[in-house]
């Protein structure tokens, strides 16, 4: 348990997911605002918009016409970060110079998909139910399975699957035609975050090569994996949360969600896994349901806390697609969810000066964030105005 004195005084907290510190100033909740403030949000969505380019049976942006589905819906992004074919690019081998020490450069290639919560343009992860959310689940897995590496220790496990899912077809998704070393499924949730459709959807990138933040966590994984025995640090982490309780926003017999000991963002939460397992593949079907009602939880707690609908952006960290058997086996799947409001529905943290030149800051303890989670637990507000 924390000292006390930790609410009242400036302090650092590390980070041994990233190798990092974070300077936390509990104080400074107390000074006035008249910076910027956010536009609160307006539930006021259709279940279907005939403009809308991820609704069912609409025409998308570059012409391909969704189908009428009823599920989830996964497409290739019209308007992909990274592309399976592009002009290849050997960098030149310049021995000794400059420029081969400071001016690098490699080529990425990749695949990025697009999928669709709901059919509903107006139910986000926070109005759906576990049941509802377990199809997104199932999805994320298959998709994951699909582009797992067959020399990967996951592939024991994978269930067999093919591109598109089943439950999806028609769909413009093909296996892709080149072995991907990392997958990143996320969402962001709002206009503040930076999402182009109200639809609720989340995306998964494909890429060659491990992008830089998992690549740091997995750092720290292994380096605590071999210093501590062959243990692992969240499974470990997960314990003592469990133990400690003081910064548990939910929790049931697979999955605890948390605001981290070190987090960055005011409500930043983790839901992580009791025991060690690496992917989305090592779930069982109780798990896989059990990961279903703890983010059902976590978005309608946020969507309760200041009654707004909540932006964040969310992610998924876990084993590699392609990787040694070391990388794969010090993974554990973990999902992040970084939501920029502080104060109300219309104040947000910004990370800015210090943050960005010095290192990241918080003002509210994750302690006091969770207390606050927890006591936004029940009914989502809007279902109880209706």
């Amino acid at each position: 348990m924390p000292e006390a004195i930790l609410d009242d005084i400036s302090h650092r907290r590390y980070n041994p997911l990233r190798g990092s510190w974070i300077l936390v100033s509990p104080h400074r909740t107390k000074r006035p605002w008249q910076g910027q403030q956010e536009g609160t949000s307006k539930s006021t969505l259709p279940a279907y918009d005939p403009s809308c380019y991820l609704c069912p049976g609409n025409k998308r942006a570059q012409g391909d016409r969704n189908p009428k589905y009823d599920s989830t819906f996964v497409f290739v992004n019209d308007y992909s970060a990274v592309k399976e074919e592009q002009a290849e690019y050997h960098p030149e081998q310049k021995d000794g110079g400059l420029s081969s020490l400071l001016l690098r450069a490699e080529p990425v290639t990749g695949k990025c998909y697009v999928i669709t919560f709901s059919p509903s343009h107006n139910l986000t992860l926070a109005d759906l139910s576990p049941a509802e959310i377990l199809p997104i689940i199932t999805t994320w897995t298959q998709l994951y399975t699909a582009h797992l590496s067959p020399t990967s220790p996951l592939a024991a496990v994978a269930p067999p699957t093919t591109l598109p899912p089943q439950s999806h077809e028609p769909s413009t998704v093909v296996k892709p035609n080149a072995q991907y070393s990392y997958m990143q499924i996320f969402e962001n949730k709002g206009a503040a975050m930076g999402c182009s459709n109200p639809h609720p959807h989340g995306q998964i990138w494909t890429t060659t090569g491990l992008p830089e933040e998992p690549a740091l966590e997995l750092e720290q994984l292994k380096k605590y994996r071999r210093e501590q025995g062959g243990v692992h640090l969240l499974e470990d982490y997960a314990k003592l949360e469990s133990e400690e309780k003081e910064r548990i926003v939910f929790e049931n017999v697979s999955f605890l969600a948390v605001c981290p000991w070190w987090a960055t963002w005011p409500f930043e939460t983790m839901i992580v896994s009791r025991k060690h397992r690496r992917a989305l593949v090592d779930f069982d079907d109780k798990e896989r349901q059990d990961l279903a009602e703890a983010i059902a939880e976590v978005t309608r707690r946020y969507d309760n806390l200041f009654e707004t609908q909540f932006p964040y952006s969310m992610g998924i960290h876990q084993a590699p697609l392609e990787g040694t058997n070391t990388e794969i086996e010090a993974s554990h799947f973990h999902m992040h969810f970084y939501p920029p409001l502080l104060r109300s529905a219309t104040v947000r943290k910004f990370l800015v000066g210090y943050e960005m030149m010095a290192e990241p800051q918080r003002d509210i303890t994750p302690e006091q964030a969770a207390a606050r989670l927890r006591d936004s637990g029940g009914k989502l507000y809007r279902k109880r105005l209706q």
